[in-house]
């Protein structure tokens, strides 16, 4: 008895160390491509061969605007790629430029701790924007890739989880390759 008391009395004493929350781990899967070339799309890209390509069925409870518009599911990430693509008019290129730099601000300014906007030219010539938003926002990654003159194609990068940059961070971190995969290899059928 007296034993049991010493220990319990012992036992009071130690000092407790908080533990830092932790997180599941993610298992990445290995980095292989395919190329998605459907017939009648304007368009053909690689894209990664754990992700799932749906057309894009609804908007806004309506259809797609364009019958080119698809997804990209990771449904082990529960990460969804939305691509949209329209045809550059003579007088549209400005205003879906704009559409791209609003959709990227506008929406996520008053979440993301840095939004920044990185110009770039593909391999093949194609120019466009990528946009790293930083902090707890819906998206990490969206950009949009054009000729200028007749195509201009828009992704975004989103999850179906509430956004945490700390547990997202190495999924994004991972995608973020897969989407300059598929911006590297965008080719325009027409």
């Amino acid at each position: 008895m007296f034993f049991s008391c010493v220990l319990f009395l012992l036992a009071c004493n130690s000092d407790y160390t908080p533990k830092p929350r932790g997180y599941f781990k993610i298992g990445m899967p290995d980095k292989r491509y395919q190329t998605f070339n459907q017939q009648g799309y304007p368009y053909t890209f690689q894209y990664p061969a754990y992700g799932v390509v749906v057309k894009d069925s609804t908007f806004f409870e309506s259809r797609p605007e364009n019958p080119y518009w698809i997804n990209i599911d990771f449904p082990q990430f529960g990460g969804r790629i939305h691509i949209s693509y329209k045809e550059v008019e003579p007088n549209n290129f400005d205003s879906l430029v704009n559409d791209a730099f609003t959709l990227s601000y506008k929406q996520h300014t008053y979440k993301a701790s840095a939004i920044e906007p990185e110009p770039f030219v593909t391999p093949k010539g194609l120019s466009g924007v990528f946009f790293n938003l930083k902090g707890n926002t819906a998206t990490a990654s969206q950009f949009f890739i054009t000729d200028s003159t007749r195509h201009f194609l828009r992704g975004a990068l989103y999850f179906s989880a509430t956004p945490n940059a700390d547990s997202l961070q190495p999924v994004n971190d991972f995608l973020r390759r897969d989407l300059q995969q598929l911006i590297n290899t965008l080719e325009w059928k027409k």
